[in-house]
């Protein structure tokens, strides 16, 4: 069940998302935290996030603008070690209440809470109006770089502030688009490099063909979504994952998944 559910997650996050800066992190996070724990299903995101944010490098990073990768990329790699840093201290805390819900034990962990929160605030910038229309002056890009970073590190969550901040930075659509996954690259590097202490201890826990199916699901989406969807609008799409993903951070965060 799990592998038809996360692949095609994968195939169509990788594909719709690809024009929108609605991360693929974004989407495979909360279908991964059914199947595993909330730690192990971050950084198996983050594996098949990364994977495939170099396979649409290829496709597409010749177009990306150097000097905003400078200006929000440097900022974004120092907060993303940050940010996964604060992952890796959260993990190993005592839960902060345990209760019984219809005979069930209950934990609500501060690991589970803080990344409730995270994809909360990120559900947000699609359903509330204010939020989803949300842009900064190209001034502000380091400033960006820093916020959109270390929510990267901590939860994956960097792709609605990287949006908001890039589109004001008078690129062309096709640089926004490579600049971003260029960006995106240098913050996955940064944070599987924190987690690589957790990677090695778990590796054995690792489901690799599971891995593998959604890494190539991502990369048929990517390939699909390069080829025929350029001028799809998805903001319907958007506000689904947003709900979806208000649900999830309130269902993490009361600890019942």
């Amino acid at each position: 069940m799990e592998y038809s559910i996360i692949c095609l997650v994968a195939f169509l996050g990788s594909g719709l998302t690809l024009f929108s800066g609605f991360g693929l992190g974004t989407l495979l996070l909360p279908v991964f935290g059914l199947f595993f724990p909330i730690e192990l299903a971050i950084v198996l995101t983050a594996i098949v996030h990364f994977l495939n944010n170099l396979f649409k490098l290829a496709l597409v990073g010749k177009k990306a603008d150097k000097q905003t990768i400078l200006s929000f990329g440097i900022p974004s790699i120092i907060a993303a070690f940050a940010g996964a840093f604060v992952l890796h201290q959260l993990s190993s805390m005592e839960p902060v209440l345990e209760y019984n819900l219809l005979g069930k034990q209950l934990m609500i962990l501060p690991i589970k809470l803080s990344i409730a929160f995270v994809l909360f605030f990120f559900s947000c910038f699609e359903i509330i109006p204010s939020l989803a229309n949300l842009q900064f002056d190209k001034k502000y890009l380091p400033v960006g770089g820093l916020l959109s970073g270390f929510f990267g590190g901590l939860s994956g969550n960097q792709g609605a502030l990287r949006s908001a901040f890039l589109v004001r930075s008078g690129l062309s659509k096709e640089a926004y688009i490579a600049t971003g996954v260029v960006i995106a690259c240098l913050v996955d590097i940064s944070r599987l490099s924190i987690y690589s202490k957790q990677i090695f201890f778990t590796e054995h826990t690792f489901n690799y063909p599971l891995i593998i199916s959604a890494t190539l699901a991502a990369f048929a989406g990517a390939f699909i979504g390069n080829k025929l969807l350029k001028k799809v609008t998805i903001k319907t799409i958007q506000i689904l994952v947003a709900i979806l993903l208000f649900i999830f951070s309130i269902l993490l965060g009361l600890g019942i998944i």
